[in-house]
């Protein structure tokens, strides 16, 4: 039985996006398991199988998404990711929501040209998109042909966002204008939105995951949940709706201002999770019946600040850890390890098909005793 299979109409050979691309799904999911039993080799009794969302999520689920703009005088407007300095256009990508496409389209359609114009990136976010320019002003009047067509798009709203050094850096805190529609969106389950908050694609597996999550860390009314890098809120309602009392760090403002609203009974502070440590420590020292703690860090996994004060200093009875580099898990994993935490499952989730990405979400929790310090 074959493991390739032919590619869907808009799919960009030279597009280096979905590198599974052209795998049936059974072949993806087995390449990806290997590729975790290698790197959590030392935990691989206690890893599942990938869950998958099924054959039919893996094209049209990208509605978040960041694209690189060119104008190109003998095509117009093109989007796409780059390759070294090569821009790789994706006009019509069977991954993107129907949504992202149509606005794109509408983009090509009806911006005015690049020497008008020194746009640079498209972001989109939901229902909110971004036109990101490499300037200190534009013009609003340059959109107007974009704004009478977005009616039907499916957008909520549209921003534009001045951003002389946009790079690397994506967004600046000065700069911004709503050019259309509302400056917030509803996402899966009602969660409010803005154009900057991260969400998770793929809602009913991210639900999987927070009901995993919940299962192993059990939170009841009087208990604590910890939640870093704690998004726009979802898993933040998660716990308050079991009662516990909730502690939210994450650093966009946007997701702070979301997730305030989002699980209102949670408290919610701005800043990176390691500048936030004093004031978790003060409210870790109220009279909680059991600690928990819940992280869902970028690709770069815990600060080493950060995760020697969860595991020496924090030590809550269970810890939940969504990660999306198997590396940095390793690497954390095997210092939680150290510090005298079992590693009670693996659950790996695929939440990008036909990428070569794979989330996993890791179960630990805490034996009695600190083990002594080698002197």
């Amino acid at each position: 039985m074959s493991v390739h299979e032919s590619l869907p109409a808009g799919c960009e050979p030279a597009c280096h996006g979905c590198r599974h691309r052209h795998l049936t799904l059974e072949a993806s999911l087995a390449q990806k398991q290997r590729y975790l039993e290698r790197v959590l080799a030392g935990w691989q009794d206690r890893l599942a199988p990938v869950r998958s969302p099924g054959a039919a999520s893996r094209y049209g689920y990208r509605d978040r998404v960041t694209l690189n703009a060119r104008w190109d005088p003998g095509q117009g407007w093109r989007f796409g990711l780059m390759r070294r300095d090569e821009l790789i256009p994706i006009p019509d990508c069977p991954v993107h929501t129907r949504r992202v496409n149509g606005l794109l389209g509408l983009l090509r359609e009806r911006l005015p040209p690049g020497t008008a114009l020194p746009l640079a990136y498209v972001h989109v976010a939901g229902a909110q998109a971004t036109l990101i320019v490499k300037s200190k002003s534009a013009d609003p009047a340059l959109f107007d042909a974009v704004i009478e067509g977005l009616g039907s798009s499916g957008m909520g709203g549209v921003w534009l966002h001045c951003h002389p050094s946009a790079g690397r850096k994506l967004f600046a805190r000065s700069g911004w204008q709503r050019l259309w529609g509302e400056s917030e969106s509803s996402c899966h389950g009602g969660l409010v939105h803005g154009p900057t908050s991260f969400q998770q694609l793929l809602p009913a597996l991210h639900a999987q995951t927070l009901q995993a999550a919940a299962q192993h860390l059990a939170p009841r009314d009087g208990d604590a949940v910890l939640d870093l890098y704690c998004g726009l809120g979802a898993s933040l309602r998660t716990w308050t709706g079991a009662g516990a009392a909730t502690l939210g760090i994450e650093l966009g403002g946007d997701a702070v201002d979301c997730a305030r609203r989002n699980a209102p009974g949670a408290v919610v502070l701005r800043g990176t999770c390691v500048q936030r440590l004093p004031q978790v420590r003060e409210w870790w020292r109220r009279p909680f019946a059991t600690r928990l703690v819940y992280v869902n860090p970028p690709r770069s996994g815990l600060e080493p600040e950060l995760q020697s004060a969860i595991a020496e200093d924090l030590r809550p009875a269970r810890l939940a850890y969504l990660s999306c580099s198997a590396g940095t898990l390793a690497r954390d994993l095997a210092s939680f390890e150290v510090a005298g935490y079992a590693v009670d499952g693996l659950m790996p989730y695929d939440f990008f098909p036909g990428t070569h990405h794979v989330e996993c979400l890791a179960l630990l929790s805490r034996r009695e005793a600190l083990p002594p310090r080698d002197h």
